[in-house]
């Protein structure tokens, strides 16, 4: 059940949007036991977003949230911050440096009327 929302500061095409949800789903394969299969992708464009101050330039705000009971290690996160990074430099122009990911891991998930 995972959940990769971005948030960002530029305008998407269904394409571009595409392309992030396709390198998302390789992306999620770094933690184990997760897959495309059950990854949403929700998207939000032309937001204002100030970064130090500034929204003159793109910036980017990604959410990635996580159903599991034990910690996941950090390579994890690192291998999904440099693939995600990098995905919104290449298919939307938005650097890296101007670029935050928060993650989340919870027990707490409901799906289809129920909890998981």
């Amino acid at each position: 059940m995972p959940v990769i929302h971005t948030h960002v500061s530029v305008s998407t095409t269904p394409e571009q949007r595409e392309a992030l949800k396709s390198a998302y789903g390789k992306a999620i394969t770094a933690v184990p036991g997760k897959s495309e299969g059950w990854l949403m992708c929700p998207f939000e464009d032309d937001m204002p977003i100030y970064f130090g101050g500034d929204d003159s330039a793109p910036a980017a705000y990604v959410e990635v949230n996580l159903l599991g009971r034990s910690a996941v290690p950090g390579s994890v996160w690192e291998e999904l911050t440099r693939q995600i990074m990098a995905a919104l430099e290449s298919t939307l122009g938005i650097p890296q440096d101007r670029t935050y990911i928060r993650y989340t891991a919870t027990s707490d998930w409901g799906w289809n009327g129920g909890n998981f």
